[in-house]
């Protein structure tokens, strides 16, 4: 089939197409648990599930998470704001209008000499040793929230801005020494806290998005749509792998790159680790003990607002699970917007989490917001690039981010294994 352009509108969803693909949602959950049910029942009876069965539970599985697939991508278009040119736009200083045209001059057109000025009046919109130009702060703005949507890590930990690469945070390992004392009392000297210096430095992380040159001359395409759009897939993607997985090197340390022990022999600098009772997976008996054990393994400060993070396919595994009356561990979502639970807790889906196998850290517990921190360097950079990739237009996007474990107690992991 031959290529061609077409000018396509891609319309919003509405709310009542999410509240009926989620309620599809809660149909299939009905008829995953039923399946599952009659699978147990094979079980306790005939020590094995027939071949039909386990069969049709896989595919009631798959299908529950496609369908929830389909909902996070209604939600993420439903928060998006509406398309349309950006000089229909008002607000923001005289400054800021005037670096929003220039820069949407540069982006259409590659005429440089509206940002050239704007930078010999003030390094606000200067170069960097790579080149490129710094976009408008609205543009910025639109890329930061279209990222924490898009983000499971971003939605739950702390996120600061800062203008140096390198941000550095105090942290008191063992708090001051404090006491009752009477009214008239004496007030004895406290020990000073023992202070150590957490480092976040920011690494640079990049998108080359593409465009035609007939997309940049219709005016009624939003630039700054359009480039914070094109660049939240990949920066959402690179950076929740390496908030979770990152090795440190030109890119944030993730948490599960930090050392971990059993949470028994648990100490600063490590994450406590929780057995799952089996080798690869859970125990056939009493399988939520290991879940329950996780929980309560945080403590109650970090319990109240902690959440759990897995892939999709461990929450494929842990919605058959039930406890010791019987009922599921997993619950659907009570609307499109809000997350599943697990046992009472909001179940976050990040697709970095590994897979469940022997020694994985498959399952994390925590209150993500008080343990991980994302430190993101003001400034996001386009390059234009009309000649790599004739006849079409390059636009190199950078940012710079950092990020890594600020509080080792408020995470905590579930090792498969015994």
């Amino acid at each position: 089939m031959d290529n061609f352009e077409t000018n396509v509108v891609d319309l919003k969803p509405t709310s009542l197409e999410t509240e009926a693909a989620h309620g599809e949602l809660l149909r299939m959950v009905a008829a995953l648990r039923e399946a599952n049910d009659a699978r147990l029942d094979e079980i306790e009876r005939r020590m094995s599930a027939d071949v039909v069965t386990e069969d049709k539970v896989e595919r009631l599985s798959q299908a529950l998470d496609r369908q929830q697939a389909k909902i996070d991508a209604l939600q993420l278009k439903l928060k998006r704001p509406p398309l349309g040119a950006s000089s229909e736009r008002e607000g923001g200083d005289g400054a800021e209008r005037e670096h929003k045209a220039a820069f949407d001059n540069y982006v259409r057109k590659g005429d440089q000499a509206g940002l050239l000025r704007l930078e010999s009046k003030a390094l606000s919109a200067g170069t960097n040793s790579d080149g490129g130009y710094l976009v408008p702060s609205e543009t910025e703005t639109q890329i930061a929230r279209l990222l924490v949507e898009a983000s499971p890590m971003r939605r739950l930990a702390s996120v600061r801005q800062v203008t140096s690469t390198v941000y550095k945070k105090p942290m008191a390992l063992t708090g001051a020494a404090t006491g009752w004392v009477g009214e008239t009392a004496a007030r004895p000297q406290t020990n000073s806290p023992s202070l150590i210096e957490l480092q976040f430095p920011a690494m640079e992380i990049y998108a080359m998005p593409a465009a035609t040159q007939t997309l940049l001359d219709d005016s009624a395409v939003d630039i700054d749509q359009w480039i914070a759009e094109e660049v939240q897939l990949a920066f959402a993607a690179q950076e929740g792998e390496a908030f979770i997985n990152g090795d440190g090197k030109n890119r944030p340390r993730g948490f599960l790159d930090m050392p971990k022990v059993a949470d028994t022999a648990w100490s600063w600098g490590n994450l406590g680790t929780i057995a799952s009772g089996a080798a690869d997976g859970f125990p056939a008996t009493n399988p939520s003990d290991s879940l329950i054990t996780l929980v309560y393994a945080l403590k109650s400060t970090f319990r109240q607002n902690a959440s759990f993070m897995m892939n999709r396919k461990t929450q494929s595994a842990i919605r058959k699970l039930k406890d010791n009356t019987g009922a599921y561990l997993w619950q659907p979502a009570a609307a499109a917007s809000v997350s599943p639970t697990l046992m009472n807790f909001p179940v976050a889906e990040a697709e970095s989490m590994p897979n469940i196998a022997a020694d994985s850290f498959a399952i994390a517990f925590g209150d993500f917001r008080a343990g991980y921190l994302i430190v993101d360097r003001i400034g996001v950079r386009v390059l234009r690039d009309p000649y790599s990739a004739k006849p079409y237009v390059l636009f190199y996007t950078t940012k710079r981010v950092g990020g890594g474990v600020q509080n080792f107690e408020a995470i905590k992991l579930m090792r498969f294994g015994v």
